[in-house]
C-alpha cells in the first residue's frame, strides 16, 4: 500500500512486478480502445441521423467513449513517468520507492471527475471506471450493430420478392381496390417502407436484451415486425397463386360445374316427377314440396363465364371457389328431396316384398290355403295394389298376415320369422 493510505513502502521487487503487470493491463486496455474505436457500429453510430431509444443512449455513451481516453492518457502518463523514475537505479532508494508506490500503489492520478473539476484515483479505482464505461458503450455499438447487420439486409431481400409478387399480381388483375390481396400488397409494401426507416434510425428499439448475461452485447434483434410481414406475404402470395391456376384450369372447372348444376336440376325434376307418382298412387300419406332449379346459381354461373372471357381472374377465383361448394350443396339437397319423395313408394315395396315373402314360407308348407291365411293375405294384397294405397292400413293388414301365419306354423312347422327350416 502507499504510504499516504497507511500502507507500508513497495520493495523493489514488488515495484517491478507492479510495473509488468500495469504494463500488461495498459496494453490491453489500449487494444480494447482501439478495436472499440474501429468498430463498424460505432462509426455508423457517429455518422447516422438516429432517433428515439438510440439518439437516448448514444447521447450518453458517446461522451463516455471520449473520456475512456482521456482515462488512457492518465494511466499512460503514470506509468511513463514510474518506468523512468525506475530506470533511473539500478537499485532504486527509499525514495525514489516512495515515489513508486505513490504512483504505482496510491491515489495519486489526477482525472476530470463526472460533475466534479477533478479527482485522485489509484491505478485500480481508474482501470475499474474504464471497464464499466466501456462495457456500457461496447454494448450499445454491438446492439446497434447487430440490429443493422440483420434486419436492414433481410428487410431489403423481403422488399424484392415483394416486388416481383405485385409485378405477378398485377399481370393477374390483383390490385389495390380491386382485390383484397393487392390491398394486402400495398399494406406490407408500406409496412417495410417503415420498418426500414425505423431500424435505420433506431436499431436498440428493435434489440432485445438478455436479462441473463451481463457480457455487453448480450440478446437478439426483434423480428416480430419483419416476421409478421413475411407471413402476410407468404398469405398473398398463396393467394396470387390461386389466382393464377383459376386462370389454368378455369374452363375445366366450369364444365364441372356446369354438370353438376345439370345432374341437380334433373334430379329435382325428377323427383317433381315422382312426386306426382306418389300423389297418385299413395293415399293419406304427407309428400313434401320440391323447389324449383337453382336459378340464382345459374346467373352466378354465367357471371363466372363472362369474368373468364374478360380475364378477369382476380374475381373469378373466390366466385369459383363460393359455386362449386354451393352447387355440390344443391346436388346433395336434390339428392334428399327425391329421396325424402319417394320413401312412400319405397314403404309400398317393402311391404309387398314382405307379403310375398311370408306368402312364399307358407306355400313352400302347404299352408297358404288355410282360410284364414287366404283371407288375410287377400286383403292385404287389394290394399297394397289399388291405388291410391292406404300405406297405414296396408301395413297394418300385412302385420295381421304375419301374426297369422306365425300362429299357422307355430304348431311344429317354420317359423316365419326363422330362417331355418325344422323337421
Amino acid at each position: 500500500m502507499a504510504p499516504d493510505s497507511g500502507g507500508q513502502v513497495l520493495s523493489r521487487e514488488e515495484v517491478d512486478r507492479a510495473l509488468a503487470r500495469l504494463g500488461a493491463e495498459h496494453e490491453a486496455i489500449e487494444s480494447s480502445l482501439l478495436a472499440l474505436q474501429d468498430h463498424a457500429g460505432r462509426r455508423l453510430l457517429e455518422g447516422a441521423q438516429l432517433s428515439g431509444v438510440t439518439r437516448e443512449r448514444w447521447a450518453r455513451a458517446e461522451p463516455t467513449a471520449s473520456r475512456l481516453w482521456t482515462y488512457f492518457d492518465t494511466c499512460t502518463d503514470a506509468l511513463e513517468t514510474a518506468r523512468e523514475l525506475r530506470a533511473r537505479r539500478r537499485f532504486p532508494g527509499r525514495d525514489d520507492l516512495l515515489q513508486l508506490s505513490m504512483l504505482l500503489d496510491g491515489d495519486h492520478l489526477m482525472v476530470s471527475g463526472e460533475g466534479r473539476l477533478a479527482e485522485r484515483l489509484s491505478w485500480a479505482d481508474l482501470v475499474e471506471r474504464m471497464n464499466a464505461g466501456y462495457a456500457e458503450v461496447l454494448d450499445i455499438v454491438i446492439a446497434a450493430d447487430s440490429v443493422w447487420s440483420a434486419l436492414p439486409a433481410r428487410i431489403d431481400l423481403l422488399s424484392a420478392e415483394l416486388r416481383r409478387l405485385s409485378e405477378l399480381a398485377h399481370s393477374v388483375g390483383v390490385r389495390p381496390g380491386a382485390h383484397p390481396a393487392g390491398d394486402d400488397l400495398q399494406r406490407v409494401t408500406g409496412e417495410l417502407t417503415e420498418l426500414r426507416a425505423e431500424v435505420i434510425a433506431d436499431p436498440l428499439a428493435f434489440w432485445i436484451a438478455d436479462g441473463g448475461s451481463s457480457a455487453p452485447g448480450g440478446g437478439r434483434p426483434d423480428t416480430v415486425r419483419y416476421d409478421r410481414a413475411a407471413r402476410a406475404l407468404d398469405d398473398i402470395r398463396r393467394e396470387v397463386d390461386a389466382v393464377i391456376g383459376v386462370r389454368k384450369d378455369a374452363e375445366e372447372r366450369l364444365i364441372r360445374l356446369r354438370d353438376v348444376l345439370s345432374r341437380a336440376d334433373r334430379t329435382l325434376a325428377e323427383a317433381r316427377t315422382a312426386r306426382g307418382e306418389v300423389l297418385a298412387k299413395i293415399a293419406a300419406s304427407e309428400v313434401p314440396a320440391v323447389s324449383g332449379p337453382a336459378s340464382a346459381l345459374h346467373e352466378q354461373l354465367a357471371t363466372a363465364a363472362d369474368y373468364r372471357r374478360r380475364a378477369q381472374w382476380h374475381r373469378l377465383s373466390p366466385l369459383l371457389e363460393s359455386l362449386e361448394q354451393r352447387a355440390e350443396e344443391e346436388l346433395d339437397r336434390a339428392r334428399a328431396s327425391l329421396s325424402a319423395v319417394t320413401a312412400p313408394l319405397a314403404v309400398r315395396a317393402e311391404l309387398r316384398g314382405r307379403l310375398d315373402a311370408y306368402k312364399a314360407k307358407a306355400t313352400r308348407l302347404g299352408k297358404a290355403a288355410e282360410p284364414m291365411l287366404a283371407e288375410r293375405y287377400d286383403q292385404a294384397r287389394r290394399l297394397l295394389w289399388t291405388a291410391p294405397c292406404d300405406l297405414r292400413a296396408a301395413e297394418n293388414a300385412v302385420r295381421r298376415y304375419q301374426r297369422a301365419t306365425a300362429e299357422v306354423l307355430a304348431s311344429g312347422e317354420e317359423d316365419p320369422a326363422d330362417g331355418r327350416r325344422e323337421r
